[in-house]
């Protein structure tokens, strides 16, 4: 059964193919950018083959996923002869909003239910709705799912989503927190069950996706009590180009004194700010700690708060808990990156983390244990599979079948 998995952004597509059966099997991947612009880039992949670039002019994302559909159909590089071979398509959506707290059939009350979560992610869920809508033209009789990254975090209690403001807020607006992330925290926490044999439902985990996006759930019993991110994407830890966690009076004081429009303070922000404002240098952490072992104080500074931010994370989830059992790091830095990993891990040894700082440098990309044998807390790699998350929902939703990934 092949799936069509698809991660639609505003000027970018990211998609793979997947075969499910007994095991999942990856046919293609690929990256479709700068739709809208007069050229645009497709990047495609078959595994085990070099990556294929195809530049043309893609003014929409309906030409931009016919385009896919053509490339996975090329009788050099594609891996399919026609499109009756994809029998359904899962979509990353990044808001669901209160209504969602599993992935969904998308129907046309489902459409409408992603279009007024628009305005609490306008950045995303039009895009998204964009590859739904798309799809529906060019493939009008395969099923397709939605796959929200919020509804993993619709087990938080009201007195951990509620913000502190007048309740009239949450009435009016739904001004809330939400996390995202959600397809990562539950796929890594799950994985990371079965690979220690422990059972997801009777221990406390603390999941910490990090990447240019980064975010720590809490995860208690099965059910994610508390994350980072908030009502959007911006809230919590250092990232990127995202400031994370400031005090408002901040927002408000720069704003009033650079005389900074909405918009223009939004833009800072969220794309001016984290390691690349600090640093001064580059949102990616490999360049900023190549500047590091160069000397440059800014990006020292700027290593040493990323990593404190999610320390701080962690123990506020494992006091939230009443402690804690597996602490689980993913994502491209958690992955791949172990001076970072060993600036959050070092240190906790008081909760009962015996960090292995051997074992940390010695690997990347895999999963691995990151403490000592006998340690009370495990510490661990597990890299994340969001596409594969969507994938395995939608075929479970479209044929209401048992698989495990």
């Amino acid at each position: 059964m092949k799936l069509l998995v698809l991660n639609c952004g505003s000027s970018s597509i990211k998609y793979q193919l997947i075969e499910l059966s007994d095991e999942a099997d990856l046919k293609a991947k690929g990256l479709l950018d700068r739709i809208g612009l007069q050229t645009s880039d497709l990047v495609h992949q078959v595994p085990g083959k070099d990556k294929v670039k195809i530049t043309q002019e893609v003014p929409d994302h309906q030409v931009g996923i016919n385009l896919i559909l053509k490339t996975l159909k090329d009788p050099v590089h594609g891996v399919i002869k026609n499109e009756n071979e994809i029998v359904a398509v899962g979509h990353r959506v990044a808001h669901g909003g209160e209504n969602f707290n599993a992935s969904v059939l998308i129907t046309d009350e489902v459409k409408d239910e992603i279009e007024k979560c628009c305005e609490l992610a306008p950045l995303h869920n039009p895009a998204n709705l964009k590859g739904i809508l798309s799809i529906q033209a060019i493939l009008p009789h395969v099923p397709q799912v939605a796959v929200f990254d919020t509804s993993f975090h619709q087990t938080m209690p009201a007195h951990s989503y509620l913000y502190p403001i007048p309740y009239e807020y949450y009435e009016k607006y739904k001004v809330r927190r939400y996390g995202f992330h959600g397809t990562s925290h539950k796929f890594v926490a799950q994985k990371a069950c079965r690979y220690l044999g422990k059972d997801f439902n009777n221990i406390n985990i603390i999941t910490c996706h990090l990447g240019n996006g980064s975010s720590v759930a809490a995860i208690m019993k099965g059910m994610s009590i508390d994350t980072s991110m908030g009502f959007t994407p911006l809230e919590g830890l250092m990232m990127g180009t995202r400031s994370g966690d400031v005090d408002l009076g901040v927002l408000l004081y720069i704003a009033e004194k650079e005389n900074l429009s909405i918009k223009d303070t939004n833009n800072m922000f969220n794309k001016k700010s984290g390691v690349c404002g600090i640093s001064g240098i580059s949102f990616d952490m490999r360049d900023v700690e190549q500047a590091a072992e160069n000397g440059s104080n800014r990006a020292n500074l700027a290593l040493d708060m990323y990593a404190y931010r999610v320390r701080k994370y962690i123990g506020a989830y494992a006091a939230a808990m009443c402690g804690v059992d597996l602490i689980v790091l993913t994502g491209g830095i958690g992955e791949n990156d172990w001076l970072t990993r060993k600036k959050i891990l070092e240190g906790f040894e008081f909760l009962g983390v015996e960090f292995d700082a051997e074992r940390n440098m010695n690997m990347r990309g895999r999963e691995v244990i990151l403490t000592r044998p006998g340690s009370k807390i495990v510490a661990m790699v597990m890299p994340t599979n969001e596409e594969l998350v969507i994938a395995v929902d939608t075929y479970n939703i479209v044929n209401n079948s048992n698989f495990k990934f």
